[in-house]
């Protein structure tokens, strides 16, 4: 049937057209509308937030993360968690702006004048006469300057719903002591620990506790499904191998760049300087002149002598030493303009006129010039051939994508045919999971084209996706070649692994009985316990302790000590603490007792913030309508 509509899409097209077009007039187009765009993921005050504007916003801030970190891991940026991430923020920025609007929060012309003139972004956009270029703000920012203003008066504005909580935040410093010194005051223990592995040996598995713990646990023994796939890629990259650049254009583009390609004419001068700055009065100016113009007189008497006039008369302390000498350099490199023109302006040799800058007067002679050096075209060849597909590819990466969608969809059954026109290469991939692997990049790192590799229809028909956006600018359609949907991995394969678990739960359960026999008896009497050596442990210095013995440690009742805790580890066993001593914290010099009060009181700001924001979230009838991921923020991993 699909087939069918392949073959004669055009005149199904038309069809559809004579058919639909109607329809639209009688109804509206508004019935037309995919589910998607209706699909709603958040409510604040009846407001809806919709999918569509959430997958926006989501690339917004996955393209900003993109920009400022190009090395980013593609899975952290498409996880499940991030987006969900994105979509708090936006039900915080919406709460917030209901918030601002009820208490009627606004900001004042003056003072957004005040932050935009103290704004040296904004600067940039100036031009030299001090007027605003709107269209470069526009390109750069992708906004015009009346939404960027809506935008700064919204966010000053909601800053001020939650300044009233956090700008009044208030902790004494008996609570900031109490806090700091539950992280940093010590327990000296001394720790008896029961090891599973001590207990393995006692402890026996047949093979029928193997086959039972296989029955009863079966999803644990689950190979996942996997795909081998064959995928296409476009990007900038491959566009510009399509970009044809002839011979002519190649040899006007160096013709017009020259320059560029080698170096430029570098001239070493020398100098005397008579120094007159602007502050100096009229008449002394006038004096130095006259040394100068003497001087000058001197020396085009006698060129040979330049270097002894410099020596002795020059003001120049930096050069006067090597006989006025100035360092080899293109034009421009000198700190004077008017000292600049006037050495590019002489042939070698020649001494010029008074020269008269913002430091004094010059007597400027001309010593060696270095020539521009131009190498030839057919050396420069491929850099410029390279600089022009630069430039043009990303016109016709638009043209080459256009045909990329088309080639993938005419010829379902195969991605030769578009590899072969858009002279691409066909790609391979093995064990390909619906979610992304650790380290993974390009296409395999995004959700969405694995989920549309491991759609029905695709898994069904083995047919090439849709061309599915993977990146900026980059373009990837695939195919499934060889599917393995999950199954059980067989008892024989996982037996060992089994019957290693089963010994190390059930040491774990003995080890964990014998250390409770042992708390019991050396609670009742002290006598005979045995312990390892005194440690002294805190929050921030474990002494490779468990977090869970450190935190039972620091709870047993500081009165009445030396005190026995028992602890359960788990599958790690089971300990007894016992404490033996408080070791408070040494005072802190109070400059660092300052700064640790002022952290304390920023984190009490921050939760009061957070309970008011949630409050408010209550008010505004605030719910995010899909369900939050069982994932944590992903982080980074090799493969």
């Amino acid at each position: 049937m699909f087939d069918f509509f392949r073959k004669y899409n055009k005149i199904v097209m038309i069809f559809l057209f004579l058919l639909i077009i109607p329809s639209f007039v009688l109804f509206g187009v508004e019935r037309y509308q995919g589910s998607g765009r209706d699909e709603k993921v958040a409510r604040i005050e009846g407001h809806d937030i919709t999918k569509p504007e959430w997958d926006q916003q989501h690339r917004v801030e996955t393209d900003r993360i993109r920009q400022q970190s190009p090395n980013v891991d593609p899975t952290l940026l498409d996880s499940d968690a991030l987006r969900y991430a994105t979509l708090e923020r936006m039900v915080r920025d919406r709460v917030l702006a209901a918030a601002a609007a009820k208490a009627n929060m606004t900001v004042s012309e003056d003072r957004l004048s005040r932050m935009f003139a103290q704004d040296t972004g904004l600067a940039a956009f100036r031009t030299p006469d001090g007027k605003f270029d709107r269209d470069a703000f526009q390109r750069v920012t992708g906004r015009t300057p009346e939404q960027y203003e809506a935008s700064v008066r919204s966010d000053m504005a909601t800053q001020q719903v939650l300044l009233g909580v956090s700008g009044t935040a208030f902790t004494p410093p008996a609570l900031a002591a109490t806090t700091i010194n539950a992280f940093y005051d010590s327990r000296e223990i001394q720790v008896a620990r029961f090891s599973p592995e001590s207990f393995a040996s006692k402890v026996t598995v047949s093979d029928a506790d193997i086959e039972t713990y296989y029955k009863d646990h079966t999803a644990q023994f689950q190979a996942p499904e996997q795909a081998s796939i064959e995928y296409l890629v476009l990007d900038l990259e491959a566009a510009k191998k399509n970009v044809v650049v002839n011979e002519a254009d190649l040899k006007t583009y160096y013709e017009q760049n020259a320059s560029r390609f080698g170096t430029k004419e570098e001239r070493r001068a020398s100098h005397i300087l008579i120094t007159a700055p602007a502050s100096m009065s009229a008449a002394d100016r006038e004096k130095a002149k006259a040394k100068a113009e003497q001087l000058l007189a001197d020396v085009k008497k006698a060129p040979n002598t330049f270097a002894d006039l410099a020596r002795k008369n020059s003001q120049d302390d930096l050069t006067a030493k090597n006989g006025g000498q100035l360092d080899m350099g293109p034009k421009g490199s000198l700190i004077a303009k008017q000292l600049d023109d006037a050495v590019f302006a002489l042939k070698k040799g020649e001494i010029g006129n008074l020269v008269e800058s913002e430091f004094g007067f010059h007597i400027v002679q001309l010593n060696e010039i270095k020539p521009a050096q131009v190498p030839p075209f057919e050396q420069v060849r491929a850099t410029i051939e390279n600089d022009m597909r630069s430039q043009q590819a990303t016109q016709e990466f638009a043209k080459a994508a256009e045909a990329f969608t088309d080639a993938v969809y005419q010829s379902p059954e195969s991605l030769k045919p578009a590899a072969d026109k858009l002279k691409l290469t066909i790609k391979t991939a093995d064990n390909v999971a619906r979610l992304p692997a650790p380290g993974a990049t390009g296409p395999l790192a995004s959700r969405n084209f694995l989920s549309a590799l491991f759609a029905a229809d695709s898994l069904d028909r083995k047919q090439n996706t849709e061309a599915i956006e993977v990146g900026p600018s980059q373009l990837a359609s695939g195919r499934v070649t060889k599917y393995a949907p999950a199954h059980p991995v067989p008892l024989a394969d996982v037996k060992d692994k089994i019957r290693a678990q089963l010994v190390t739960e059930r040491a774990a359960v003995l080890a964990k009985t014998e250390g409770e026999a042992k708390l019991a008896a050396w609670t009742a009497k002290a006598d005979g316990a045995t312990f390892g050596a005194p440690v002294t442990v805190s929050r921030r210095d474990a002494q490779s302790q468990p977090l869970p013995v450190i935190d039972a440690a620091l709870r047993a009742d500081g009165s009445k000590l030396p005190a026995i805790v028992g602890v359960d580890l788990g599958a790690q066993g089971y300990s007894v603490v016992r404490v033996t001593k408080i070791v408070p914290r040494t005072p802190p010099p109070p400059e660092l007792a300052k700064q640790e009060q002022a952290q304390v009181g920023q984190s009490v700001s921050a939760a009061e913030d957070a309970a008011y924001y949630n409050m408010l979230k209550d008010r505004f009838k605030a719910e995010i309508l899909v369900p939050k991921p069982a994932e944590t923020l992903p982080t980074a991993a090799g493969r």
